[in-house]
């Protein structure tokens, strides 16, 4: 089944919830950038709550995450929108690192424990909306955790999970986040303690098939759950051939020529898909008279 996503409300509207199913989407962000098992693991994370983060907004609007924990993995950036498409890539993708001492991936050995998590909304306006926290636990899920609870002042918890198979191929991968909405009685938020605390760590649900309506189901309490949305998400990138020209516009005539007296041409590389584009002597002659 492709990757979705689904918005619903629990506790007759005391609790807002996002779960999702990732596989397909990781496993595209691992194919193009080629990475090893700890860092899948780690992209794979920010990638599943960025998606769930991404769809709390509206329209065009947009969010960048940005984790940088002085890691081996380097700096994580992740973009999405409210239509559930995302991107995202590492500076180091062959990172890998044995398992840790509770036998899995070590994430937060790549990510690191000593930097911050930013979180840039584009909302359409002149001033973009940034929140920043430091990093309590660099594997990533508590992080968000405190993210929301910090700069967004939404008592939150994240659950994101990634299972790397032998060939560096995705195994399974998804996600969740439970927010109290202002309101919330006191027996509903120890319930939620309570099975979160209960319940396994979401790889294993992942493992077990579930899917996200299951996983909030087993979260949240049967017959708690009513689903309001469902929507297919992807790996996405935006960037194009034009993109890049335009760029190349923009540095300027003389910068043109240069690259065209030195190389002869110019190739182009998107960091977030790992594309590559080409430009010959004469689409650079062309991009000059544009430049003029």
């Amino acid at each position: 089944m492709s990757d979705y996503l689904v918005k619903a409300l629990a506790f007759n509207g005391q609790v807002r919830a996002y779960a999702v199913k990732s596989t397909e989407t990781v496993g595209e962000a691992q194919r193009r950038h080629y990475t090893w098992p700890t860092a899948s693991a780690a992209l794979g994370r920010a990638m599943t709550a960025g998606v769930m983060m991404g769809t709390m907004l509206k329209g065009e609007e947009k969010i960048t995450v940005k984790i940088e924990g002085h890691g081996p993995i380097g700096v994580i950036i992740v973009d999405s929108n409210a239509k559930g498409d995302v991107r995202g890539f590492v500076t180091n993708p062959q990172t890998h690192f044995d398992l840790n001492e509770h036998g899995k991936l070590d994430v937060r050995r790549a990510v690191g424990t000593e930097g911050t998590l930013t979180v840039v909304k584009d909302l359409g306006l002149r001033e973009h909306f940034s929140g920043q926290v430091p990093i309590v636990s660099g594997e990533l899920g508590d992080d968000f955790t405190y993210y929301f609870a910090r700069s967004e002042q939404v008592p939150s918890s994240v659950g994101v999970g990634v299972l790397v198979n032998p060939d560096n191929s995705i195994l399974a991968a998804g996600g969740f986040i439970i927010q109290l909405l202002p309101g919330t009685g006191e027996e509903v938020i120890d319930e939620i303690e309570k099975s979160i605390q209960a319940s396994p760590p979401i790889s294993k649900l992942i493992q077990q098939g579930l899917n996200p309506e299951e996983i909030l189901t087993r979260i949240l309490g049967e017959g708690n759950v009513k689903i309001l949305e469902r929507m297919p998400i992807q790996f996405k990138c935006n960037c194009s051939k034009e993109r890049f020209a335009a760029a190349i516009i923009s540095l300027g005539k003389t910068e043109i020529e240069e690259m065209i007296h030195e190389d002869g041409q110019a190739e182009t590389h998107c960091h977030f898909c790992n594309s590559k584009y080409v430009f010959s002597k004469e689409e650079l002659e062309e991009l000059v008279k544009e430049a003029k």
